[in-house]
């Protein structure tokens, strides 16, 4: 079953939602901004991405630029600081099984599930 990591409030979540709910696939929504992960799961999720830390934060988010910016940050202290602000996490994220991958671009979310 493919779980999806969800937030309600965008809108590359929400057009990802309706793609997978119109293929059928059984999936479970997981609302990540109201049930952050912590930094271990986030650590586990990079693995199914294969991407780096750095690669899963929305770097234009206030949060991001007021507190991390320019900072010389481990992977450790990234994972951390999206564990504490999960709305810096890239959206939507579509997980199956030891693969996951990012959902904001439609035909690659085809080709994934």
């Amino acid at each position: 079953m493919l779980q999806i990591l969800h937030n309600p409030r965008c809108g590359k979540s929400r057009a990802c939602l309706a793609f997978v709910t119109e293929s059928k696939q059984e999936f479970e929504i997981i609302n990540y901004i109201e049930k952050p992960l912590s930094a271990k799961d986030l650590k586990n999720l990079l693995k199914k991405l294969n991407l780096k830390p750095i690669e899963l934060v929305r770097q234009k988010e206030s949060i991001w630029i007021e507190n991390y910016k320019g900072k010389s940050l481990t992977d450790s202290d990234i994972l951390n600081a999206l564990a504490k602000h999960p709305i810096l996490i890239e959206r939507p994220i579509v997980i199956d099984g030891d693969k996951a991958t990012i959902g904001r671009d439609i035909d690659k979310l085809k080709d994934f599930i």
